[in-house]
């Protein structure tokens, strides 16, 4: 990996992308430290730490909501946007026919529609993040609805809305002249921005426990790393086919299915529906010093001290994890493409069978990632065992997209590396 940077480096136009994609990254980091005006910063760190919702939106902002600023959404808007796009084109017969059919017109629309809905979604989260932070006793935003301050209201939900638009536009900014996933590095720069003072927390503090967690992180990423990579060949034979005097076909090549194929995906699905429970039932729970109720034991149960929240956030990853590595599969459509390549499977008839034994391997190597995204899922609740904290250098759903995001952006520069035919990196 390093070699591959030291060439990069010596190539001008890649060491240019190289450098505009740190300019980016520079200009979003600036922006996150710029409060949206009339937020009171002591009450913002005080429910901020209380707030396990405001927690998780944070990990996709880059930090920039602990400080609220004005790109305090980050790119979320536009991941749940993209989820939701993918999710209706597995679901909804008409998007999925589109996409078969249209080709790369009709991944452009898809496209399209989803800069679109990213917008009404980004100021959705906009205004009940404002909701959020108005709530406690010392509200983070004084005279916030549109019933109090309309146009204070308005115009904070119109500057959050431009400030996702704004991250966004610099994530695509990199995609198109820098290097790597755009959207991916943004949220990546964000995570790595907090781990230089938590080190520095945990060596003034304890630095035996800090030792702890760096052996712990290593050994995460290094199977985090074996799992992203890991897949099962499933070799394919093509037919012969004579067209006048010449003979095509007849190659062999083989499909690889990931053993991972949802990625981080599963993690966000299951920590956001983990997480409204406790948010919902939080109003309704009974004063301190009255008998509790049925809202008091919902969040305490979903409480991340709870052993009831960590359970049901394995079985959930779990369960998501094959629910959308189902929905990624069907809409890659390989029996079909296969069928009409005169492509094959040895010893497996063409069309339903191949659908069958494809999905069959998949599920058998699928329960393999979705136990070890479910294990890195609760790796916070076994290290507080160990510990007596839930404190990490990385937390794991971070971890997971800042070894997703290294081995996509080394696999794009090596790509390119190999397109300029770069003797050394050949060898």
């Amino acid at each position: 990996m390093i070699d591959a940077v030291r060439n990069a480096m010596r190539l001008p136009d890649l060491r240019n992308k190289i450098f505009f994609t740190l300019f980016i990254l520079v200009i979003y980091r600036l922006a996150a430290h710029i409060p949206v005006p009339g937020v009171d910063t002591e009450a913002l760190k005080t429910i901020f730490g209380q707030n396990q919702l405001l927690g998780f939106l944070d990990l996709f902002s880059g930090g920039a909501l602990a400080n609220f600023s004005i790109v305090a959404m980050g790119v979320y808007p536009m991941i749940t946007a993209q989820i939701i796009m993918q999710l209706a084109t597995g679901i909804i017969p008409q998007l999925e026919q589109m996409v078969k059919e249209g080709g790369d017109a009709a991944r452009a629309r898809i496209n399209q529609w989803t800069h679109l809905l990213t917008i009404p979604l980004a100021a959705l989260q906009a205004f009940a993040q404002g909701v959020v932070l108005t709530q406690g006793a010392v509200p983070v935003i004084k005279n916030y609805g549109f019933n109090v301050d309309p146009l204070g209201t308005l115009s904070i939900i119109i500057t959050l809305t431009a400030g996702t638009i704004f991250a966004v536009w610099l994530g695509e900014l990199i995609s198109e002249q820098g290097i790597g996933s755009g959207i991916s590095i943004i949220i990546f720069s964000g995570i790595v921005a907090g781990i230089p003072q938590r080190v520095g927390q945990m060596l003034t503090t304890n630095p035996v426990q800090f030792l702890f967690f760096i052996v712990v992180t290593v050994v995460t990423i290094v199977g985090i790393i074996y799992i992203q990579e890991g897949n099962r060949r499933i070799p394919v034979q093509y037919g012969k086919m004579v067209r006048g005097t010449k003979m095509y076909g007849g190659q062999s090549s083989h499909i690889p299915l990931r053993v991972n194929s949802s990625g981080m995906i599963p993690l966000i699905f299951a920590i956001s529906i983990l997480i409204f429970p406790g948010v919902i039932a939080a109003p309704f729970a009974a004063p301190a010093g009255q008998p509790e109720n049925v809202a008091n034991w919902i969040v305490n149960a979903f409480n991340q001290k709870s052993p009831v929240y960590w359970i049901v956030y394995f079985v959930m990853v779990v369960g998501f994890t094959f629910f959308y590595t189902d929905v990624i599969f069907r809409q890659q459509n390989i029996p079909d493409m296969l069928q009409k390549q005169g492509g094959f499977i040895p010893g497996i008839r063409p069309g339903k069978r191949t659908e069958e034994y494809l999905n069959g391997v998949l599920q058998r190597i699928t329960l393999v990632g979705a136990l070890f995204l479910g294990l890195v899922a609760i790796l916070p609740f076994i290290v507080r065992d160990v510990t007596e904290t839930t404190t990490m250098l990385i937390t794991s759903t971070g971890l997971l997209i800042v070894v997703g995001v290294v081995l996509d952006t080394m696999k794009q520069l090596q790509a390119q590396l190999l397109m300029r035919h770069y003797e050394g990196f050949i060898k």
